[in-house]
């Protein structure tokens, strides 16, 4: 199993931000995304997880294998944390979650409504999903938003046990996480700005 992208562009708001990105994962790897902000690497990851369209090229990996975690935790407010991870276990047909609410230390928090917690703990649940999705490719937009040091070495032992497992890992962020893992700078990437006709132009002048 592998998530390989071949010559890939994409688009934000219509204009191209990254083009001819061609790499490739193999299960039990990471791949680490770096590059300054805006230079678009969320559009990049989305466009991967299905969110939207490439501009070109293509996106290769094993049908519903995707789980996609971005800047937004994803939890519903008025549900416990118990009840948060158990509904997303039923939609992706699984059933256990005790494994995700001990990786990330929620067995304490288990009763309480997810809107009473704080902003790491939101992020420890939204992270949590991951490990009752039975997804094999994780795709992270900076994961580690509002995170303490404890909690990201959390994620990071989740993730190594991931790739343990035969997982695959693409994740943006500028966060040291200690795995062994490759990195790709996406800024060689940037696409070309539009060429304006400047005779085009005077007419706006």
């Amino acid at each position: 199993m592998q998530l390989s992208v071949n010559d890939l562009s994409v688009a934000r708001g219509g204009i191209a931000v990254l083009e001819g990105l061609t790499f490739a994962v193999s299960q039990g790897n990471a791949l680490i995304l770096r590059g300054p902000n805006g230079i678009g690497k969320t559009t990049l990851l989305r466009s991967i997880a299905g969110l939207q369209p490439p501009l070109s090229g293509t996106i290769e990996a094993p049908e519903d294998s995707l789980a996609y975690a971005a800047h937004s935790d994803g939890i519903k407010q008025v549900l416990t944390v118990r009840e948060n991870l158990a509904f997303w276990a039923d939609v992706f047909g699984t059933r256990d979650i005790s494994a995700a609410l001990a990786a990330f230390a929620l067995e304490p928090l288990a009763t309480r409504p997810a809107g009473a917690l704080s902003a790491g703990q939101k992020r420890r649940l939204g992270l949590a999903r991951l490990l009752v999705t039975g997804r094999k490719i994780w795709v992270l937009d900076e994961p580690t938003v509002s995170l303490d040091v404890d909690a990201v070495a959390m994620f990071a032992k989740a993730i190594r046990g991931h790739l343990a497992g035969g997982g695959i890992a693409l994740i943006a962020t500028h966060i040291d996480l200690g795995l062994d893992a490759e990195i790709l700078d996406v800024a060689p990437f940037k696409a070309c700005a539009p060429q304006i006709d400047d005779d085009a132009m005077e007419g706006f002048l």
